[in-house]
């Protein structure tokens, strides 16, 4: 099982030693990105876009610590845009791609090959462009040259991990301008004040035992984890969990979102990383020894009461399994495998409660119901109350922090992976 430092989380000074790259302080920066960013956004002349013509698609294009871009609109749109959104990686662009339709294309530098391929050819077919990355880039001379609007991303980004609403804020604003989905001023603000709120209750000076990034950082330390959504919004959140957890805390996390993902998550409980080995209570181990199998020469009489020959079944633990021995010694007994942790991130109680919102709470308090009974660690994150961006937001700042924090803890740079540095070297 890894080993987390939690005094390592309490000392300020260490933590921005072993963060090189400073990516607490860029996470922390994310409600001031959202402020600069829709500043940026206005000076490129995004507002343009209103005058526009309604595409017949959006097509986003985007890739990496990028990638939630193409999730967040398609979540915020889905609901009332009268165009479809979807996401692409990388060429081929579909053929269907034509001057009645708008491109998106997101790359921090503006030099990564898949988006910036996907721009080169929309421009080619005379497709709408909207870009968000460096002013001095590739991608950033692509929509130029095409007339489209290009949003640059200010200096001190280094990491798209950590400049997410830098990339994210332009395309909604222009989604707004097109009329795909409603972004108000005050709501951008009040995105921008939500995650000022979490930066502020998760900063590092903040103790380990009342900064909840920590707290869940030190749990998730102690799991295998799984990670899902109770919805559409948690599920764009579970992602970017898996994404940070893998990326920046070299944790993998497999991650779902609710109905969908119910089976698939929930058939991990009878795995080998569940305490319990996953089994109903009351019930008996499969594994039966029969003694005449055993060599039982040395052993006190009193070991066994069954004659030999016979079975002997193994009573389970009061939660369906074999339980986990506390007197356990790792040194004489071996390793034990780590806990199945499950992090459930839900969406803030509707203010109108409906049947079907009835119906999720009722599936995902199941779930949780399933996994603790199996010996799965449970850990929940609520969002608060708020329009579905804030909401987002609230989850985001905490999966980025406690996915840093984690990192740190042991022993980690969140910001560089020898093997990411070794995989370029070797592709180039």
């Amino acid at each position: 099982m890894p080993y987390i430092d939690e005094a390592l989380l309490d000392d300020p000074e260490e933590l921005q030693r072993k963060d090189s790259r400073d990516t607490l302080r860029a996470l922390a920066s994310a409600g001031a990105q959202v402020r600069e960013a829709a500043t940026l956004a206005g000076e490129a002349g995004v507002d343009r876009l209103g005058s526009m013509d309604r595409p017949r698609s959006v097509l986003v294009a985007a890739i990496g610590g990028s990638s939630i871009v193409a999730e967040v609109l398609e979540l915020l749109a889905e609901p009332g845009s009268p165009v479809p959104v979807q996401a692409r990686r990388n060429l081929p662009l579909p053929g269907w791609v034509g001057p009645l339709d708008l491109v998106v294309a997101v790359s921090l530098s503006g030099r990564a090959p898949g988006p910036l391929a996907v721009a080169a050819e929309a421009a080619r077919r005379g497709a709408m462009l909207l870009t968000v990355g460096a002013d001095d880039s590739p991608l950033a001379e692509v929509c130029r040259r095409a007339r489209g609007v290009h949003v640059g991303v200010g200096a001190g980004r280094t990491s798209s991990r950590t400049a997410l609403w830098t990339l994210l804020t332009p395309v909604l604003l222009g989604a707004d301008r097109l009329g795909l989905l409603d972004l108000p001023d005050a709501q951008l603000q009040a995105v921008a004040d939500r995650l000022d709120e979490r930066a502020e209750e998760m900063r590092p000076s903040s103790e380990a035992f009342v900064n909840p990034a920590k707290v869940l950082a030190v749990q998730l330390a102690e799991t295998v984890p799984v990670v899902l959504g109770d919805g559409p919004l948690g599920g764009v959140a579970a992602a970017r969990a898996s994404s940070m957890l893998a990326r920046t805390a070299r944790i993998p996390a497999p991650f779902g979102e609710l109905p969908d993902a119910a089976s698939g998550i929930v058939a991990t409980f009878d795995g080998p990383y569940t305490g319990l080995g996953g089994r109903r209570a009351g019930t008996y181990d499969d594994t039966r020894i029969r003694l005449g199998d055993i060599d039982t020469s040395g052993w006190e009489p009193h070991h066994f009461s069954e004659p030999e020959g016979e079975l002997m079944e193994r009573p389970r633990g009061p939660q369906g399994g074999r339980g986990r021995d506390i007197f356990a010694d790792p040194y004489l007994d071996g390793p034990t495998l780590p806990q199945l942790g499950l992090l459930m991130l839900r969406d803030a109680p509707p203010e109108v409660p409906t049947r079907e919102s009835a119906q999720a709470q009722a599936l995902t308090d199941a779930v949780l119901e399933t996994a603790r009974e199996a010996g799965v660690r449970v850990m929940e994150v609520q969002a608060g109350v708020g329009a579905p961006l804030v909401r987002l937001a609230d989850h985001v700042g905490m999966v980025d922090f406690a996915a840093t924090y984690l990192a740190i803890g042991l022993g980690l740079d969140p910001s560089v992976s020898p093997h990411v540095a070794d995989l370029r070297d070797r592709t180039r």
